[in-house]
């Protein structure tokens, strides 16, 4: 393989010294490839990052829910958030059992919560309504609810899941009126929670918000559980530099949130975070080939097969995500003395009839040529979760580089016969 554009995953040692483009070849494109050690070492950053004892890390499942992935999830001590039925079989299918697994649903039907019921798993409401349709369902049992503080953050409007314009959570003014339904139903409230957006960088949003959800808690004296939400950044543009969230620093200003709350509250309370992204996004690189490159009204086009049904966020979100370029055949001795002169602006595009499908827009890279093997950065979280059939193109494979190197395939490529498989034709 000749390096062409590779700093990041050499930094990172992301492929374990399996080369890309071999894996490309083997397993074909798209791929998704998940690093175990990196995506062990996330897990560990978040367990580690307070000293306060009656902490819990919920991963929230929706993020990556890929069945190896949370095998090795689950064997670092994490729990797990579901936000659907589906996503409860899937968890209960890597092992995680009903306690372990936390339904936060929103605007679900009858027979979605009682499914969650039935399963034994604890549920959490974000409207008085569905509190209302939890207690008929379930009268005498646990439940949490989920509040919102009024403080929202996150890298795009349709991502700020707290504050004044979402659709998440009860309002702290209805209060009165959560404790009507606990009572009228029977219902022991044993823990709230918030989720104020994803992908903040700083901790300043988080804390603040902490302080607007304690002052609920206290309104409840008798939780078993005060669960502060996710929401945690990772460094999208790591070739620029960009720095990484502190989760030492955060960890520091948690800790003494913590243990000052418990003090009030008189009872060390059980913590718990539900981190996504900050868990899986770096975990994954998405693997793509150039099939065709043109210049149109002189705009530079790289075509290659990593369509929005791929990965979505950039069409959904404006998300960036560094892209690098791996070159099949043999290494030259230059190939990493490349300088600003040897790149050039060009536009990643899909192969999705859509003119909105641009994987990465204004990008100054090396020249690429049809052939070339492109690596998207940080394709863990929401990637392959997201992924479609749309113009009935296939969802790819996903493979595992073990810690020791090896490589073991965690999802088989679709194959054409799967687009039809639901489908039934009409009789003659």
């Amino acid at each position: 393989m000749q390096s062409i554009y590779t700093k990041v995953t050499d930094a990172m040692n992301f492929f374990e010294g399996n080369d890309p483009t071999e894996l490309a070849k083997q397993y074909q494109t798209p791929l998704y490839v998940c690093n175990e050690r990196i995506l062990r070492r996330q897990c560990r950053n978040l367990k580690e990052m307070v000293t306060y004892p009656n902490f819990v890390v919920d991963y929230s499942a929706k993020a990556n829910t890929n069945l190896a992935f949370l095998q090795i999830v689950r064997s670092e001590g994490l729990e797990v958030d579901a936000m659907s039925p589906g996503e409860i079989f899937v968890e209960k299918q890597a092992g995680f059992t009903s306690k372990e697994i936390f339904y936060i649903c929103n605007n679900v039907s009858k027979e979605e919560m009682q499914y969650a019921i039935q399963e034994g798993v604890l549920v959490s409401v974000d409207s008085l309504s569905q509190l209302e349709q939890f207690g008929q369902l379930a009268p005498g049992h646990e439940v949490a609810v989920r509040f919102n503080p009024g403080v929202g953050a996150g890298h795009h409007e349709k991502v700020v899941t707290a504050g004044k314009k979402t659709k998440f959570g009860i309002d702290a003014e209805c209060i009165p009126q959560v404790k009507e339904r606990l009572e009228k139903y029977r219902l022991r409230l044993v823990g709230i929670n918030q989720h104020i957006g994803s992908l903040f960088m700083t901790g300043d949003s988080f804390i603040q918000s902490i302080d607007s959800l304690f002052e609920i808690a206290l309104q409840f004296p008798e939780l078993d559980f005060i669960d502060m939400g996710g929401g945690f950044g990772i460094p999208y543009k790591k070739e620029e530099g960009e720095a990484p969230l502190d989760i030492s620093e955060l960890g520091k200003a948690l800790d003494k949130k913590l243990y000052a709350f418990a003090e009030r509250y008189g009872r060390m309370v059980k913590f718990r975070i539900e981190p996504g992204r900050y868990i899986s996004a770096e975990s994954n690189v998405l693997l793509g080939q150039v099939h065709s490159i043109k210049t149109n009204h002189g705009k530079k086009f790289v075509g290659c097969d990593l369509g929005f049904n791929v990965l979505v966020r950039p069409v959904m979100y404006d998300s960036y995500h560094g892209v690098e370029v791996y070159r099949p055949g043999e290494a030259t001795a230059n190939e990493n003395d490349l300088d600003e002169n040897q790149k050039e602006l060009v536009n990643i595009v899909g192969n999705i009839c859509e003119s909105g499908d641009i994987l990465a827009k204004d990008r100054l890279l090396p020249p690429i040529q049809e052939g070339d093997i492109l690596g998207v950065l940080d394709a863990g979280a929401y990637g392959f979760t997201m992924s479609s059939n749309y113009n009935c193109r296939l969802r790819p494979a996903e493979i595992l580089i073990r810690e020791d190197g090896s490589v073991v395939l965690t999802r088989r490529r679709e194959q054409l016969e799967d687009l039809i498989k639901d489908l039934i034709p009409l009789s003659e």
